[in-house]
């Protein structure tokens, strides 16, 4: 059996136009079922369910042969003990820092205030701005990540930006570029020498089918 570990919403509409290239059909719909494991039309392969940040988590320890993880998951786990062999080009977004409007952050930055910074990525954001010499209080945060600077919270947030619609609704701005976004296929590795056979072939599908 290979198991595959998805998280629900973009990661997951994405992944099935590669899944179809490898002759892969997951035969239920996630938003319609509530079972976390979903069969496909290939009896030896089956897609489990999990939270975006516990995919790396599954892959690594053996409860799934491989999945589909976003490059800012796969910084703040580390990395450790998976294979990535592709940058499947999907969920794309971008990592920034934003700051509520009317905020001098460039002026900050320079006097070297310390600021307070809002984020669920703190290992990405810690070595941000270690990297520009800025000192910074990490604040983690799970999620409504633009509530942090209009409450007085934060000076900043670090966080994904899609559209940037969000961050205008909300009155704050993209003030820093940090890194692009993209997920990645990440795969165990004692699953790939154990089931070379099948996962070579599913890998190498997958490549075949990468969006430019």
């Amino acid at each position: 059996m290979i198991t595959l570990a998805l998280s629900k919403g973009r990661i997951f509409e994405e992944t099935l136009p590669l899944l179809a290239a490898a002759g892969i059909e997951v035969l239920e719909d996630p938003e319609k079922t509530r079972k976390l494991i979903l069969p496909t039309n290939q009896p030896d392969v089956r897609v489990v369910l999990v939270r975006a940040t516990d995919v790396p988590t599954y892959v690594q320890h053996g409860g799934a042969d491989l999945g589909v993880a976003g490059k800012d998951v796969l910084l703040e786990h580390g990395g450790e003990g998976l294979y990535q062999p592709l940058d499947l080009n999907i969920a794309k977004c971008r990592m920034s820092v934003a700051v509520r409007e009317g905020f001098d952050y460039a002026a900050e930055v320079r006097q070297g205030t310390r600021l307070r910074v809002a984020t669920k990525y703190t290992a990405v954001a810690r070595q941000h701005f270690a990297d520009k010499g800025v000192h910074v209080d990490l604040i983690k945060l799970y999620g409504s990540m633009e509530l942090a600077p209009l409450t007085g919270l934060a000076d900043a947030i670090v966080d994904l930006v899609s559209t940037g619609k969000t961050l205008v609704a909300n009155k704050l701005v993209e003030v820093e570029h940090i890194m692009e976004i993209s997920s990645r296929l990440v795969v165990n590795q004692a699953a790939l020498k154990l089931k070379r056979d099948r996962l070579r072939p599913l890998i190498d599908a997958f490549a075949t089918a990468i969006p430019a």
